[in-house]
This record gives structure tokens, C-alpha cells and sequence, in this order.
């Protein structure tokens, strides 16, 4: 066989291998995501982690612009030599695929957190009433706290770097009771492409070939945290949307400082009121009353933040990434990320926060 057929016929065994892959969670949680990886992201985090800019952002700048430039090589010879410029993007695509999987995206196919943690999976319309009537007096005691008004909306006095460091206290206190949650080793950046995230929609996400967690920092302060808590956990090794904003959420509210609690509790409130406005637009008007001002006040800023950047940019991003977390076991796709109310409301119905 000659050698340049050898890389797309690569790429080809390995679609098949990941149509087997996830009828075997248990081995991928066993051997993969609770050994392999573990080596694997700590290795990268302790190499990575200290460097103050992001180098996965600088490695795909790079790679755009070898693309471009081989396009544009390319161009006037493509169809005359279409066989073999099929075959080298083919290639290239086939060592992606597999650096994708081995450094990080294995995870996509682990045990489920439902089943790790024992939560139950389905809940009924009194669960996340009784929970959500929980989350908001959490919220507004919460919000009260730190404005000493009601009706104030909540202002972060912290710098990002700030958020970054004390991030890890609430990780420290929740692997106290989980030790699969423990987190060491940061490597927590600000993006270098926040400004094209915010016209994609997004609030960061993981870089998988370095480990690094970036994270956009242009969007409203008191959600940083929760971002921030959120793209931890996938570095942590959960793959799952909705596992990873359950894991935000409890790092959040673990986590000593107010303003960190606030940011976790607010965003899970906003999920179950948009869950109940889907169900009963009576009852979700109901709660919206004993809602804080001041929380209130903190989502109109969030609305009108990203209101600003709703172009049909993020409507195609957000179409591409459904596909994509659709094609990577998560069959909700962009739903995924509101069904994290599912763990939270099982998780916290015999308990107290």
C-alpha cells in the first residue's frame, strides 16, 4: 500500500472503532478517562499552565493560516490534481481526528454522571417547582448580601485573573466529598478570540489539544465565574454540556466567596424559570415576582450584552455545534446545556444546599 493511502484508510478505521467505543462506557471510564487522560491533561496543564497567553488560540491562528496558504497554492491545480489534494486533506483531517480523541475527546463516550453520582435521571413538574422556589430565595439571599439592596443589580469588583485563582476554592471543598472532582494544575486563559466567541455566541470552551480552559472575556462579569467553573470541568475530563454546568454550578456554590455563589446560583435559577416558561407561562409569571430586582436586573444585562452580537454568525456556529455535540453523544445537542436542571433538581431533593 502506498504511503499516502495509508492515513485516510486510518481515518476510516477509526469511525468505525467510535461506532463500537460507545457500547463500552464502563472500559472507557476505567481505562481512558480515569488513567490515560488523567495523565495525559496533568502532564499538559503543568507544561501549559503557566505560560499567561493562550497557546492553543496561537496553534489554530497558525493552522488557519497554513490552510489558507495551501488553499491558495493549491487552487490553480486542483483539478488536475484533485486525487491527490483529496488524499492530503483527508490525511490531515485523519491525524486530527485522532489527536481529538486520545488527548481529550474519549470522554465523550464515559460513564454517565447520573449513574457516577447515583441521581436519578427523570422529574416531575412539583420537583422543579419545589426547586426552583428553593434557588430563588438562595438567589436573592445571596444578592442581598453582597448589595445590601434589592433592588441593585450585582457589580463584580474582581479582575478575571482574580476569578481564576479563587475558582479553585470551591473545587478544593467539592473533591472533599467527590474525589473525581478534584482539580489540580491550572491552566485557566482568557481567549484570544473572545470578540469572534461573542459573535459565535459562546461563553468559552476547552481547547482539547493543550488542555487549557479559555474563556471569553467580554461577557458580563457575574457570569464569568460559572464559565469559568464550567470549561474546569471539562478539563477534569467530562465531555457532556449538562454534566459540566452541573459541576460549574456546585463548585459555584461550594465556593466561599459571594459573588462566585451568586454567579453559580443566578445562572441555574435562569435555566429552571426558562425550563417552567416552557411548561406553565402562568407559573413562571408567578415566580418572576419573588424574584429579586436586582437579580432581574443582572439578566437584562446579559440580554442586552449579547443582544448586541445577534447576527446570523452564531445562529450558523450554534447550528454547527448542535450537529456537532449531536455527533458526539450528546442527542440534545445545544439543548444539553439546560439539562443539567435534570441533575440538579434529582441531586438536591432530598438535600439542602
Amino acid at each position: 500500500m502506498k504511503r499516502k493511502y495509508i492515513l485516510p484508510y486510518f481515518l476510516f478505521f477509526q469511525i468505525i472503532l467510535l461506532k463500537i467505543i460507545p457500547y463500552f462506557p464502563e472500559t472507557v471510564e476505567q481505562y481512558y478517562s480515569n488513567r490515560l487522560y488523567l495523565i495525559i491533561s496533568k502532564i499538559e496543564r503543568i507544561v501549559l499552565g503557566n505560560i499567561p497567553f493562550s497557546v492553543g488560540d496561537c496553534l489554530y491562528f497558525i493552522l488557519i493560516v497554513l490552510g489558507l496558504k495551501w488553499l491558495l497554492k493549491k487552487r490553480k491545480t486542483w483539478k488536475l490534481d484533485w486525487k491527490n489534494n483529496t488524499l492530503a486533506i483527508l490525511s490531515f483531517i485523519s491525524v486530527f481526528y485522532f489527536c481529538f480523541h486520545l488527548l481529550w475527546g474519549l470522554n465523550y463516550y464515559r460513564q454517565p454522571l447520573f449513574e457516577k453520582m447515583a441521581i436519578e435521571r427523570e422529574y416531575s413538574d412539583a420537583d422543579l417547582l419545589a426547586f426552583t422556589k428553593k434557588i430563588i430565595v438562595k438567589t436573592n439571599a445571596v444578592q442581598n448580601q453582597i448589595t445590601n439592596n434589592d433592588n441593585l443589580k450585582v457589580v463584580v469588583p474582581y479582575s478575571q485573573e482574580q476569578f481564576f485563582e479563587k475558582s479553585l476554592n470551591g473545587y478544593k471543598t467539592l473533591s472533599n466529598q467527590y474525589s473525581f472532582f478534584d482539580y489540580e494544575n491550572t491552566s485557566i486563559k482568557k481567549s484570544l478570540f473572545s470578540l469572534p466567541l461573542t459573535y459565535m455566541g459562546f461563553g468559552g470552551y476547552l481547547n482539547p489539544f493543550t488542555n487549557e480552559a479559555q474563556v471569553n472575556y467580554l461577557g458580563p462579569m457575574y457570569r464569568f465565574p460559572m464559565t469559568t467553573n464550567h470549561e474546569m470541568a471539562h478539563q477534569m475530563g467530562f465531555a457532556s454540556e449538562s454534566e459540566c454546568n452541573f459541576i460549574g454550578f456546585l463548585a459555584c456554590i461550594k465556593n466561599e466567596d459571594y459573588y462566585i455563589q451568586y454567579s453559580g446560583y443566578s445562572m441555574a435559577l435562569q435555566y429552571c424559570l426558562g425550563n417552567l416558561y416552557a411548561k406553565d407561562e402562568k407559573i413562571y409569571d408567578e415566580l418572576l415576582k419573588t424574584v429579586n430586582p436586582g437579580v432581574l436586573k443582572n439578566y437584562q444585562e446579559s440580554e442586552l450584552f449579547w443582544k448586541q452580537y445577534d447576527t446570523i454568525i452564531d445562529k450558523g456556529f450554534h447550528a454547527f455545534y448542535d450537529q456537532f455535540l449531536k455527533a458526539n453523544q450528546q442527542q440534545d445537542g445545544l439543548d444539553s446545556y439546560s439539562k443539567y436542571v435534570n441533575l440538579m433538581v434529582n441531586y438536591y431533593k432530598d438535600k439542602e444546599f
